[in-house]
Formats: C-alpha cells, structure tokens, sequence
C-alpha cells in the first residue's frame, strides 16, 4: 500500500478527479491484452508533460514503483505492475498536435490511436506505415515503446524507422527531448532509438515526431492458397528472386483458417485441402503495381498454388482480408486459453519453424495454430489449452521449446510484442550475461532508483 501523503501529492499534481484508488480502476488497470498482472495502489491520469513530470518526481522521492500504460493492448505484460505502485496511463494526452506536409512529419501526443493517425495523414495524401494488428486501439506512445510492426514491415519497416524525436520524462522527473524534425541527425547518443522498443522501463514518452512518406498511388490484393506451408514459403522466395517487395505478405496456416471457418460459419474461405493461405499486397505507382500483379501471380503458379485470386474492387479486397482480420476472434473460441507467441526467424528458415511447430504439437498434444507476416518471418505461434493445471504444465514446456528452437535457427523470441514480464525468464535463450549486464547499466543510468516498470524485460533475479 502506497502512503496516504503520496496519493495527496498526485492529487495536487494532477487534479483530484484524475487520481482513483477504487477497486474496480485498479483491477482493470491490473492488467493488458495478456490478462495477467498484479493490482496498482492507485491510477493518475496526466494531463500534460509538466504533470507526467510532477507524478514521477513524487514516486522518485517515494521510491514507489511508477509503471506507464497506453492503450494496455499488448501480450507481455509490459503495460500493469509487479509490485504495486502507481500506474500513470496517458489517455488525456490524446492529441495529434501537427502534420507538417512540407517537411513530411507528424507531432502527437502518446494516446493517439494508430489507426486515427493513419487516417488524418492520407487525407492529406500522405502515409504512416507502421500497422499493428491493434492499429484500431492500439496507440502511438505503446507503439514506440514496443516498436510495433505489422503486415506493412517487410516492404516499409517497423515503428522504429518513422520515429524521428521524442519528448520524454525520466524516472526523476526530468525533462529530456531527444532527435527533432529532421530526417539526418548525429549529434551525440541516438536516445531516441534507445528509447523505441524499451518498454517503459527507461522513460514515460510523452510527445513524438514521426517520419511520414506520400502515399501510394495505386494497390492490388490477392489471394494464393497452397496445399501445404512448404509450397506457401516457395512462392514468397519466388516473389523475392523476381524482385517482388509486397506492401504486405501474411501466411495463414490450415488450423487457423479452420478455426476461421468454424468462427464465421464458412467453409468456402479457401478450397478444400487448403494447408495454407497466402494474402499478397503490391502498391506503388500504377505501372508498378500492374506489373508486380503479373510477377506475383507467376510465382504463386510456380509454387503450385490451387488458386488465384485478384481482388478487383475494394469490397472484394475486404472480402480477401476476412480470413486474416476474424483470426483473433476465432481462435478464442477453439480453446478457453490462448498464448501468442510473436517469433520471428530468418525468411529461409520459415519453413524449418513450421516444421518444429508440426513436432511441439506431436509432443505436448496442444492445438498450435500459426499465422503472420511471412515476408520478415515473423510468425505469430498461438499455444491453445484448456484451463487446468496439467494443460499450462504442458504449456510451459511447449513454450520453452519453441524458444530454444527459434534461436537454435538464428531467430528471435520476440518480433513485435516485446519481452515484459511473460518472456522475461527465457532472455538468456537470446542474450548473453554480457549483453543483459550492459543493458542494466543502461537502465540504471536513466532510472537508478529502479522505479519505472519493475519487473520487466530482466529475469526475475535480474534488477
């Protein structure tokens, strides 16, 4: 329990309307999109950067946890407490503050939702590439934080690329702005990639500039499926050797399109026999897209797809989308648990990560639908069990396989979703001791109370 004079003192900072210790606020701010987490002592509601500043200060001096929160859409964790504390979410600082079409940026609060964003800047044609499946609820500030990617990455890059500044407010309290408004800038230390994909553990970002890029003039979408994974991952090498870059390239294994199926009450999603599903969009300008169309198709044949299909209208583009959009839903329904795991390995390998997915599912008896974005080998491995004792044990050892054998074939344990504090305990799969040491340094310069986000990113004996 925090003390009673800390609580006073967020009050003043922040208005006593915007400071609630109810238990109904703490347990929906006990937990994100994971569903796991501990109960804050309390929850504030910050304003501006001066009142996120003055929250810090008085947990700095409280030495009491402080831990940061966006939209809370995120699968690790990263976003409730360990140890109590005070959550600060930033859902008042809402505001796209400027879009500047000569210089090609944008400047936004922390809680602008993606997916506004997006829309704003193509009204004025121009493009934010960065997607995350949550773009309709996720927001910026999270997605700096955890460098968000998405269907877009493999042609256009992750959140990292786009952010070009940032204002944020140090475990302390005080005030640091890092890179600016332009896109060439090497002056000193690069704190502000230091800070995209940290996870709140270093800062509490509370304004960023991001890079933007005109929008594409044209687009097509199709559809390819496959008998098998195998023939699926062919046809992407194929796009590759042609020179075929995808906008977006999204692979939908057999479990999952029939969990789909089953979900909506359609069996005509893709043929029958259908072991994979492949979702290939081209944009650019016309000529561009007329052509890859044609090298798109030729390597989806090549690899033996069993059909072809061009979307020719948006509504028919939706249409094709359906399958990839209704996953999260659907596989909610095949098994009361579901643990998303975002590996991501070398794109030569994705075949050999199917194939130690076929022999996780052979030994732990678990259903292990897969899906994601094949073109940067990011695949989203979802773990489905019942809810009982001996089904997480069995969980456990599945999950821990599946890391060991990710990074026994050059990958990472995690693409997008980042570690928090449900992979905290397998970062020494990837990381050597020296690595993890230098990172405490790190995290002990900006923070040396060790205050913001406890509990996160280290394993449980690493502080």
């Amino acid at each position: 329990m925090i003390d009673e004079a800390l609580v006073a003192q967020l009050r003043q900072a922040v208005g006593a309307g915007h400071v609630r210790t109810d238990p109904a606020t703490l347990s929906a701010y006990g937990v994100d999109a994971l569903g796991r987490g501990a109960m804050p002592d309390a929850v504030a509601w910050p304003g501006n950067t001066g009142e996120v500043s003055a929250v810090a200060r008085a947990c700095h001096a409280a030495r009491t946890p402080l831990v940061p929160r966006g939209a809370g859409s995120g699968y690790t964790g990263g976003a409730v407490p360990t140890r109590g504390g005070v959550v600060i979410t930033l859902e008042r600082m809402n505001r796209i503050l400027e879009i500047d079409a000569d210089n090609l940026l944008a400047v936004v609060e922390p809680h602008v939702v993606t997916g506004e964003l997006q829309a704003a800047v193509e009204r004025q044609g121009l493009f934010y590439p960065p997607d995350p499946a949550s773009l309709a609820r996720s927001v910026i500030g999270g997605n700096v934080a955890e460098c968000a990617g998405g269907p877009r990455a493999f042609k256009y890059g992750v959140t990292k690329h786009y952010v070009l500044g940032l204002e944020a407010v140090l475990p302390t309290g005080d005030v640091i702005r890092t890179g600016g408004r332009t896109v060439k800038n090497v002056v000193g230390y690069d704190l502000t990639q230091l800070l995209v994909g940290s996870e709140g553990t270093l800062a509490v970002i509370t304004k960023a500039v991001l890079r933007l890029i005109p929008k594409p003039a044209a687009r097509a979408t199709a559809r390819a499926t496959f008998r098998s994974v195998g023939e699926a991952v062919a046809a992407v090498l194929l796009l590759l050797r042609a020179r075929v870059v995808p906008a977006t390239l999204e692979l939908v294994d057999a479990e999952s399109l029939d969990a789909v199926a089953a979900h909506l009450g359609e069996a005509a999603l893709a043929p029958l026999g259908t072991g994979a599903l492949l979702l290939i969009e081209v944009d650019g300008s016309p000529e561009q897209v007329r052509g890859d169309e044609a090298r798109v198709a030729d390597a989806c044949r090549r690899a033996g797809c069993t059909e072809f299909r061009l979307a020719t209208d948006e509504g028919e583009r939706q249409a094709l989308w359906r399958a990839r959009r209704e996953l999260s839903p659907a596989l909610r329904t095949i098994a009361p648990l579901k643990f998303n795991h975002d590996v991501v390995v070398p794109r030569s390998r994705v075949a050999d990560l199917f194939d130690l997915v076929e022999h996780i599912r052979r030994e732990s008896g678990l259903r292990v639908p897969c899906f994601g974005h094949v073109g940067d080998g990011n695949i989203h491995v979802n773990l489905m069990a019942d809810d009982t004792p001996e089904a997480r044990l069995r969980v456990a050892a599945a999950e821990r396989r599946l890391f060991e054998g990710v990074v026994a074939l050059d990958g990472s344990i995690s693409g997008e979703h980042g570690i928090g504090f449900a992979k905290a305990p397998f970062i020494g799969l990837e990381l050597t001791p020296e690595t993890i040491a230098v990172m405490k340094r790190v995290k002990a310069a900006f923070d040396p109370s060790g205050i913001l986000n406890p509990g996160k990113i280290f394993p449980p004996d690493v502080h």
